[in-house]
């Protein structure tokens, strides 16, 4: 993935699933997604997200409301994406 990283990116994350994230500055998401493609690589999901820069550890009743509260965000119709701080522990 040094493509990625030549054409801007901040970062390349292999997951477990055998996926890779392109980490990009939200000004240079079009230019590196189009150096990608002409690449010939296939991109299965291309989006733009806010990822936190500090994480708030919840555990026991903590975690469990703010589950909830997530949960009956994303159940909302009116709401597209729920974005949180919160690393819930179990």
């Amino acid at each position: 993935m040094e493509l990625a990283l030549e054409a801007g990116a901040e970062d390349i994350i292999n997951d477990e699933d055998g996926s890779i994230e392109v980490i990009t500055p939200t000004q240079e998401f079009i230019q590196i997604k189009e150096a990608l493609l002409n690449a010939g690589l296939k991109i299965e999901l291309a989006e733009v997200a806010m990822r936190p820069t500090l994480e708030n550890a919840l555990s026991g009743d903590d975690g469990i409301r703010m589950q909830k509260i997530l949960d009956t965000l994303d159940d909302l119709d009116d709401v597209q994406e729920v974005y949180t701080t919160a690393v819930i522990e179990n």
